[in-house]
């Protein structure tokens, strides 16, 4: 059995990808969501000709093969492209075996507990903490993330003062009994992020996510020592060797993979247990409701150090609107973990035909 075939579907800030067999096997995956238009050029010119013609059940040595073939291109556009045919090359071992990914890792479908996840900065805190309640009453919620600093604000908040009121505001409201998490989106210094870290932890917040620039990860080690709630990150992390990295620091408390970010699942996997060997959880990133929110409760559902809960985005669908044939819902503070072989989704054909596709045959 040989790689045949591998295919993009783009619209908007998504890319499906097919893998096709020489004997008719199929897989579907997703690249990495944004610019996904310029991911699928780098997918067909740089990364389709290294899978192409090779064994699709060899997933990990052709991420290496991958790895040592364009090793002169280690960066975030080769890894997103790389996501998009290992996660369709782990859809069609899935198939192939008539197993969920999740019961090829070892683990078994179920209803997985999310934390429903803002992405709002825009939001006064009383409407934050009204919406949030109301999400507890309809979907069940039992853990939120919220939104505190400004993206790579350099210390500023996303207005004067708002912070110090959400934190708070928010807590009040959806009661001590739910989990509270906020994400700073790599806003701040040391000494302020240490500072905002004391309102956490006043809050009885659970994870302070990404408190520092991201790339800064001696500044992140020094909060993580310093305060008492969890500090999580890593979500942009693709490069394997800064991942040993964070963890011999001790720069987290959490280690947050992205699938889609990192190079696919076989990847994810590889730093799900760097961690487990540091004795660190992992709650990884899965920020909206695309694929990418698939793949991660298929191995959190699987994993021995998963964390308590999968990130879920609380948003409107968006740019993904419409994409699964049948979307993905929280129910009672959980989503189930699809249990159709390999990923257990089926991408809706209305999606598709607004897609613009290219083609890579051996």
């Amino acid at each position: 059995m040989k790689i045949q075939r591998i295919e993009t579907f783009t619209h908007s800030q998504a890319a499906i990808v097919k893998v096709t067999t020489d004997d008719g096997a199929e897989g579907i995956g997703q690249t990495s969501p944004f610019m996904a238009e310029i991911t699928t050029v780098v997918l067909h010119r740089q990364v389709a000709p290294v899978y192409l013609g090779q064994n699709p059940l060899d997933v990990e040595g052709l991420v290496d093969r991958c790895r040592d073939r364009l090793h002169k291109f280690p960066g975030t556009y080769i890894c997103r492209a790389m996501a998009g045919i290992d996660t369709a090359l782990w859809d069609l071992r899935g198939k192939l075996e008539g197993k969920s990914v999740c019961e090829l890792l070892g683990g078994k479908p179920r209803p997985f507990p999310v934390y429903g996840s803002s992405m709002r900065r825009d939001i006064q805190p009383e409407a934050e903490a009204e919406r949030l309640v109301r999400l507890i009453d309809s979907h069940g919620y039992r853990a939120f993330k919220i939104r505190v600093g400004k993206v790579c604000g350099n210390d500023e908040d996303q207005w004067p003062g708002r912070t110090e009121a959400l934190v708070p505001t928010v807590r009040k409201a959806i009661g001590d009994e739910t989990v509270l998490l906020v994400d700073a989106n790599s806003c701040y210094t040391p000494k302020r992020a240490i500072e905002v870290g004391r309102i956490l932890e006043d809050n009885n917040v659970g994870h302070f996510e990404e408190p520092c620039p991201y790339w800064e990860i001696e500044w992140t080690a020094e909060v993580a020592r310093t305060l008492s709630v969890p500090v999580a990150g890593g979500e942009q992390d693709c490069w394997l060797p800064t991942w040993r990295r964070i963890l011999e620091l001790r720069a987290v408390d959490i280690a947050q993979p992205d699938v889609c970010y990192l190079g696919g699942l076989t990847r994810t996997l590889r730093v799900a247990k760097m961690a487990r060997e540091a004795g660190i959880p992992v709650v990884p990133h899965s920020s909206n409701r695309s694929m990418v929110t698939v793949f991660t409760l298929h191995m959190m559902g699987a994993i021995p150090n998963a964390g308590p809960h999968v990130e879920f985005s609380i948003e409107a669908p968006g740019w993904i609107d419409g994409l699964f044939a049948e979307p993905l819902e929280a129910r009672d503070g959980k989503v189930q973990i699809p249990e159709g072989p390999g990923w257990g989704v089926t991408i809706n054909p209305k999606w598709l035909e607004q897609t613009e596709r290219k083609a890579s045959e051996l």
